[in-house]
């Protein structure tokens, strides 16, 4: 069994900064990519990627304000939101394909969810 936890998100003012971040545990060997993405109602995006050697990849709508990184020791990542605007609100979901120890398989996990408001 494997568990993605999320924390960090809240209400913040226009020009503001939240960092989000996800801790995986369980039956883990080792986690290849890892990811945030997020949903405003009617659609799901996504809103950074990185690999387990770091390699990052973002959305156009956010390069440049959000930075992702991970801890391969804690198995975290995070995902540091500066310049925040009022279409950045929405939930934000953790993403990670895991390589479990029992059975040796890659399976795709979620997070549960995490509210980000950006409102004066």
């Amino acid at each position: 069994q494997v568990q993605l936890v999320e924390s960090g998100g809240g209400l913040v003012q226009p020009g503001g900064s939240l960092r989000l971040s996800c801790a995986a545990s369980g039956n883990i060997f080792s986690i290849n990519v890892m990811g945030w993405y997020r949903q405003a109602p009617g659609k799901r995006e996504l809103v950074a990627t990185i690999t387990s050697s770091s390699t990052t990849n973002y959305a156009d709508s956010v390069r440049g304000r959000f930075t992702i990184s991970r801890d391969n020791a804690k198995n975290t990542v995070y995902l540091q939101m500066n310049s925040l605007k009022p279409e950045d609100t929405a939930v934000y979901y953790c993403n990670a394909d895991i390589k479990l120890l029992h059975p040796p398989s890659i399976v795709n996990y979620w997070g549960q969810g995490t509210q980000v408001t950006v409102s004066s």
